[in-house]
């Protein structure tokens, strides 16, 4: 009887725990870094205010938790991206690179969190060795794709391309209207074709 209670309180604390990460992501998108505090993210948590230090040392441990949790989301998207695509290189290339224009990674609230999470990272030590392995874990990848498909000097088209891939996102997700999400795909396809041998 013991060891049953055990896990079904250990789960009851992670659902919790992901319950107010999940809550920080949502004020973080709706009200911006200005409008994220304990009350707020614990009023979107349905919980009470106290419950917030049971699982977390503080906002900026949850908000860093959040981060973590976020980055781990689009790592499972664009892995998963990559997977649908077959074996063929180029496909799975394309697949990863052109995950970012597409539901869920286009929700309007995670532009509100993760340019959150941007400004964090400038001035917030943890924040921005949360974003340094987030950026480093993803060109990586983008990396060994890039060599699966014969290119030279696949670590800096990581680079040019995940800027190329942000930027498109970014002004994705403050116009939809402007170019839109099929432009953006073929963008970054004309981009791999040149850059790639034939």
């Amino acid at each position: 009887m013991t060891i049953a209670r055990q896990a079904f309180t250990r789960e009851s604390a992670d659902a919790r725990r992901t319950g107010l990460i999940e809550a920080t992501a949502a004020v973080l998108a709706e009200a911006g870094l200005a409008g994220t505090n304990v009350r707020a993210i614990c009023a979107k948590a349905g919980v009470s205010p106290g419950l917030l230090r049971h699982y977390f040392d503080g906002i900026d441990d949850l908000v860093a938790a959040t981060y973590e949790a976020t980055s781990d989301r689009m790592d499972a998207i664009f892995a998963a991206a990559v997977d649908g695509a077959g074996d063929d290189p180029r496909a799975r290339l394309t697949a990863y690179l052109t995950a970012s224009f597409r539901a869920p990674v286009t929700d309007p609230e995670l532009l509100g969190a993760w340019t959150a999470f941007w400004a964090l990272a400038r001035s917030d030590a943890r924040m921005a060795a949360i974003h340094a392995e987030s950026y480093a874990g993803y060109r990586e990848r983008l990396g060994e794709l890039l060599a699966a498909c014969g290119a030279y000097g696949a670590d800096r088209l990581a680079i040019m391309l995940t800027a190329m891939v942000d930027g498109l996102w970014l002004e994705l997700s403050l116009d939809a209207a402007s170019f839109g999400a099929d432009a953006a795909v073929q963008m970054v396809e004309r981009a791999v074709a040149a850059l790639l041998p034939a």
